[in-house]
């Protein structure tokens, strides 16, 4: 968050009420005026995760969900 004042928060569990959550507002709480986007989390929708593992690789998000956040978050103001 130094370098770039942007902050991406990826986790494997749910959207709502996961650490996310906990760490977007602890930093919203700390650090707001320190970032030049909002901040962006990225988890698993608020669905349950499916057995089948090509449906599961589909909501956990994976390095090409990761990089197109970051992408569009730099681009950002």
């Amino acid at each position: 968050m130094k370098k770039t004042h942007r902050l991406l928060v990826v986790d494997e569990d749910y959207r709502s009420y996961g650490m996310t959550a906990e760490i977007a507002a602890t930093v919203a709480e700390e650090a707001l005026y320190e970032l030049d986007a909002p901040i962006r989390r990225l988890a698993v929708p608020d669905v349950p995760i499916p057995y089948s593992r090509p449906l599961e690789n589909h909501v956990i998000p994976g390095t090409e969900s990761i990089e197109e956040a970051v992408r569009s978050m730099m681009k950002e103001a």
